[in-house]
């Protein structure tokens, strides 16, 4: 065994055993591994290396795009306009069969293409559909796997956080990537959807109706349905606030999420809901996760910097491709990799590890650098759902110990299960038909 491999092994070892045995920060432990490794098997001048990377992050000017669309998520969250388009969505689909799950995926993609935070996304569709869903008779599993697997959706569809660290650490067009997420994040609802009527129609004691709750009214109220227009047009505006200046080339991602929070505020101002506790709470959430953000930043590149240093990224590439097998087999090998990865640590510590070495065997086989990022964040959305560490679990039994305190987390495990071979379809999909992420970006830019 070589020493590249025993300090892999080790390495990887150390940051398990930190994050799930202690129960430790993640981006803590990163650092500390990092740190450990590099004084003992390079020199004082791991730390001058650690220190010089992490600058090099915090002087990125793409990255300024993060905190801005985080705020304006949390804008348009604390503005209430959520709430609008949720019961838009359940005027229009309150009759059909599993329909109010159907309006909270439609509520979750709305909230997708609007803050690019799944915090955001899952801690708004809780909120809204966790009690109107049970109160309606839906089956637990079912109601918890909707709010979970739609609230995913956040970090795939743009204005994606992930999307905007992909595309600087990669070098890649922001604009391309954001234009190649669009068709697999609505492939995924869709499938998300077609899940959710097939098991109404199989079940139907799963997903009620609206005229099968006694006491109910089932009629759908005209002012209900005007509101949801109402809170569609805010969402609207701000979305090509913030991607229509970036397709048709007229701002930068990170001057179009400048412009995007803007517009969130006078969005907020003209329908009166802009006032000063709103904009307090959104800037303090903000900064709290970005603060988050930030250790684990810190933490990854400390710990991606010894690793490559010390060989660990070389020799897995070796690995990879000495071995006698297709191409595709690489591909899929890759992708196991990030979803093994994704039950225990989170995407940015990843994207931040992983890159160094994945990127070098992509550009060797020769894949589509959009088509193959791609790839990897829609693998890396599924570690959103996977136990242990899946951050929508956590999320999720957050809000319902508040609103639904007969909730375990094993109930929010067990209704996610069914949503994870579905965001894998979706993955295959992409794999197969290469068009579902290429179409948009060779459209707009070739």
């Amino acid at each position: 065994m070589s020493p590249e491999l025993i300090i892999t092994i080790a390495m990887f070892g150390a940051l398990i055993f930190g994050t799930v045995v202690l129960g430790a920060h993640l981006g803590f432990v990163l650092v500390i591994v990092g740190i450990v490794f590099g004084l003992t098997f390079w020199g004082t001048g791991a730390l001058s290396a650690i220190t010089y990377r992490a600058f090099g992050i915090m002087t990125n000017y793409v990255i300024i795009a993060v905190p801005m669309f985080v705020f304006m998520g949390c804008i348009l969250e604390r503005a209430g306009f959520a709430e609008d388009l949720y019961e838009g969505a359940e005027a229009l689909f309150g009759r059909l069969r599993g329909g109010l799950a159907v309006g909270t995926i439609m509520l979750s993609t709305g909230l997708a293409m609007c803050t690019g935070v799944v915090a955001a996304s899952i801690g708004t569709a809780g909120v809204l559909a966790l009690p109107a869903m049970l109160k309606r008779g839906y089956h637990k599993g079912l109601t918890l796997g909707t709010i979970a697997a739609g609230g995913t959706l956040g970090i795939l569809i743009p204005p994606s956080i992930m999307i905007v660290m992909y595309a600087s650490l990669a070098q890649i067009s922001v604009g391309r990537l954001f234009l190649g997420a669009f068709l697999p994040g609505f492939l995924l609802a869709a499938l998300f959807i077609i899940y959710i009527l097939i098991i109404a129609a199989i079940r139907p004691q799963m997903a009620p109706t609206r005229v099968a709750i006694e006491g109910e009214e089932a009629a759908v109220g005209r002012h209900r349905l005007l509101r949801g227009v109402r809170g569609i047009l805010p969402m609207g505006v701000i979305i090509m606030a913030v991607l229509g200046t970036i397709i048709f080339g007229i701002a930068t991602p990170t001057e179009a999420s400048g412009s995007g929070a803007l517009v969130a505020i006078l969005v907020a101002a003209t329908y009166r809901r802009a006032n000063w506790q709103n904009l307090k709470g959104a800037a303090l959430h903000t900064v709290e996760l970005m603060g988050m953000m930030g250790a684990v930043i810190f933490g990854a590149k400390g710990f991606s910097t010894v690793f490559v240093a010390l060989g660990g990224a070389k020799m897995l590439s070796n690995l990879l491709l000495g071995v006698d097998i297709p191409p595709l087999a690489v591909l899929v090998l890759i992708m196991f990799i990030i979803f093994i990865l994704g039950m225990f640590i989170d995407w940015l510590a990843i994207l931040l590890i992983c890159l160094p070495v994945f990127l070098p065997i992509a550009n060797i086989m020769g894949w589509d650098p959009i088509w193959f990022g791609m790839l990897l964040m829609v693998c890396l959305q599924t570690g959103w759902l996977t136990p242990p560490f899946g951050y929508a679990l956590f999320f999720l039994v957050g809000i319902a110990r508040r609103l639904a305190p007969e909730v375990t987390y094993g109930d929010i495990v067990l209704g996610c299960a069914p949503f994870v071979p579905l965001q894998l379809a979706g993955l295959g999909l992409c794999i197969a038909f290469p068009q579902i992420v290429l179409f948009l970006p060779g459209l707009v830019f070739d």
